[in-house]
């Protein structure tokens, strides 16, 4: 079977349900890596994206909510799907408000399930594409000399040439010249562009003095 559509890391003590997830997950077309802790989850040092956690609540050593804040720490980015026979309704507001997809009170059905990962993958897919995008960002942005750092957070401040040069305390030509090379290095054409591609970035605009 082809598992390229991603991958589920199952975190379940019980053994027999472990294999009963193992087995469901695989037919949802996912490859399924299992693990009867939270500790030999956290020992894995070979994870893949896009992927997604579906993680029992009660486990013999940390259990899903203590990972959960674990996994934050550690900088994982890879969504949570919780499930439990012990669950209750502020657990689940609990994981949800940190973030988990969903919710899942055992009994479940498979149904149910699948829908679950769908959407935990979908979710880590989006936020692999941002992430990648971010970083082609970053490394257009490492490209600009200071000055075409400064020229370009007034031009996403609305400046014309004019009134940046004023506030560079330099030429309009000069700043015509800086302006064409940040539009260039960045790769845009227009300010709105270049406003876009700065917000994704969290770089703010100057604030006229």
């Amino acid at each position: 079977m082809d598992y390229s559509k991603g991958t589920v890391y199952i975190v379940e003590d019980n053994d027999s349900f472990r294999k009963s997830m193992i087995r469901l997950v695989q037919t949802f077309g996912y490859l399924a890596i299992a693990f009867e802790s939270s500790t030999a989850f956290l020992s894995e040092n070979t994870l893949q994206y896009p992927g997604c956690i579906l993680l029992d609540v009660r486990l013999p050593d940390i259990n899903g909510l203590e990972l959960q804040e674990l996994l934050k720490e550690k900088g994982y980015h890879f969504p949570i799907v919780f499930m439990t026979g012990h669950g209750d309704i502020p657990m689940s507001v609990e994981a949800m408000k940190k973030g988990a997809v969903d919710f899942l009170p055992k009994p479940f059905e498979p149904e149910a399930l699948q829908k679950a990962i769908n959407n935990a993958i979908k979710r880590n897919s989006h936020e692999m594409k941002e992430e990648e995008e971010k970083k082609e960002i970053k490394a257009l942005i490492e490209t600009l000399t200071p000055r075409e750092k400064e020229v370009m957070r007034w031009v996403i401040a609305g400046l014309l040439n004019k009134q940046i040069a004023y506030e560079l305390g330099t030429s309009e030509k000069t700043i015509k010249v800086h302006r064409s090379r940040v539009m260039q290095k960045t790769k845009v054409s227009s300010v709105a562009e270049l406003v876009r591609l700065a917000e994704k970035i969290n770089i703010k605009p100057f604030e006229q003095s």
